[in-house]
């Protein structure tokens, strides 16, 4: 069976390796790194809309509960951030959170949350990892509570005063894709005056026989309802609702790329600061950035690092090219629910589309686009070891200028465009990454990194 191990965002498994005994036994390794480290607040514990996923909280409770510390459930599933932000507002002592995310329902998975809400970076998860055991306590021995909470109200209350959005007027709408977005970013869109119109708003522990990842293939149904009643957005929410995607009436499903562009040109309307963002990020943040006078800083991939980065430069916003993405004056995690309410905010003052299209008129069009190379795990090392030493001089007909190593490699070509090539931190593959002007030259830019990948494989 495989070994528990915290990857990019927790352990996730197939239900045949993601088994009771093993999630109490993760229990069991917070419960003892979170006494080693002095912690003695509530745990909150949360999980996501899946089947399992209740009961694997109710035993993580139980076993953080026998260990001496008080447990708070939520009332029902609910998303991730909102977790997040009851660590932080209610000053606990960190939170576990049972959620595979976008994976489909044959999957499940857990996370720990630290005490800041951040993403846990490998430093704790190392030593989570280092402490897992069977748990020593058992029901009988329980020194702490377990008890339910409402965790909604707060984080509502924390998006109207951060953002105080007004969406009258505005129609939108949300797809929860059968997740924990359901609601909560639909009653968040319509307190701040949007007139909501739900999609898969109905728990489904099958999520409708499509996995709850909010990508252009699983939207479609999105675009034409967004169409059919002329609606000004449509907004969807991944299984645990930490992510977001898009669709406007024009563009159809919008690039989270751009997406990260039009929200920090809003953000920078009424306020300044710099911007996070991962490595296969567009070069679009840094163009903006620049106009206005601000940096840029580049990450690996991973919220955990973007969140880092976001703390450490007091930054305007962090994001990465997947969905994920986070502002000043928040916890440092992505967050969904509250992406949402400021996109809406954004779009009844300028529609997503006309500010998309004013900001390439001014910064230059962009494309950018990635694939997937099958590659073994155990093969990852050893591919990006052999890129390292076979850095090509040039790229589908472009000198390579620089090599950026934050994750893999990112070669940075004379004319503006740039390949990424990078070990994926979920899947046996290699991802390859390009950004450029036309759709030709990203096309062109993605077989010259199959290739190149390809030759070491």
């Amino acid at each position: 069976m495989d070994a528990i191990s915290f990857g990019t965002d927790g352990w996730r498994a197939r239900l045949d390796t993601f088994t009771d005994e093993r999630v109490r036994m993760v229990g069991q390794a917070v419960a003892d790194y979170l006494a080693d480290a002095g912690h003695d607040a509530p745990v909150a514990v949360g999980y996501d809309a899946r089947a399992t996923s209740e009961g694997f909280a109710e035993s993580l409770a139980d076993v953080l509960a026998a260990n001496g510390f008080d447990a708070l459930l939520p009332e029902r599933d609910c998303p991730t951030p909102l977790v997040a932000w009851a660590v932080v507002d209610r000053d606990l002592s960190g939170a576990l959170m049972v959620t595979a995310s976008h994976n489909p329902p044959e999957y499940n998975g857990v996370k720990f949350i630290p005490s800041d809400g951040a993403p846990a970076l490998p430093e704790v998860t190392d030593a989570i990892e280092d402490r897992l055991a069977e748990p020593r306590a058992t029901e009988d021995d329980r020194r702490g509570s377990v008890e339910r909470a409402d965790f909604v109200p707060s984080h509502a209350e924390q998006i109207r005063n951060l953002i105080d959005p007004d969406c009258e007027g505005l129609t939108v709408v949300y797809d929860a894709m059968h997740g924990s977005g359901r609601g909560v970013t639909d009653a968040a869109l319509e307190s701040a005056g949007a007139t909501v119109i739900r999609r898969r708003c109905e728990r489904d522990t099958s999520f409708g026989g499509t996995p709850p990842e909010p990508s252009a293939e699983h939207l479609a149904g999105l675009v034409d309802a967004v169409a059919a009643h002329d609606a000004d957005l449509g907004i969807a929410n991944d299984g645990d609702a930490d992510r977001l995607a898009l669709v406007t009436p024009d563009r159809g499903y919008l690039d989270e790329n751009l997406f990260f562009a039009a929200m920090y040109d809003a953000l920078l309307e009424d306020d300044s600061g710099p911007a996070v963002r991962t490595v296969p990020t567009t070069f679009l943040i840094d163009r903006i950035a620049d106009a206005h006078g601000e940096d840029v800083i580049e990450t690996p991939v991973g919220f955990k690092w973007v969140a880092e980065a976001m703390v450490a430069e007091d930054a305007l916003m962090g994001g990465e090219e997947s969905g994920g993405f986070s502002i000043r004056g928040h916890v440092p995690e992505k967050d969904g629910v509250l992406m949402a309410a400021l996109a809406a905010d954004a779009a009844a003052t300028e529609s997503l589309d006309h500010r998309v299209t004013r900001l390439l008129a001014e910064h230059g069009d962009i494309v950018a686009d990635k694939v997937s190379v099958d590659c073994p795990d155990e093969r990852k090392g050893p591919v990006i070891d052999a890129l390292g030493d076979d850095i090509p001089d040039r790229v589908a007909g472009e000198a390579v200028e620089s090599v950026v190593t934050l994750d893999g490699f990112k070669l940075l070509l004379a004319d503006g465009s740039w390949l990424l090539v990078r070990p994926s931190g979920t899947e046996p593959k290699m991802r390859v990454y390009a950004e450029a002007g036309s759709r030709e030259r990203v096309d062109d830019l993605l077989d010259a990194g199959r290739e190149l990948v390809g030759s070491h494989l």
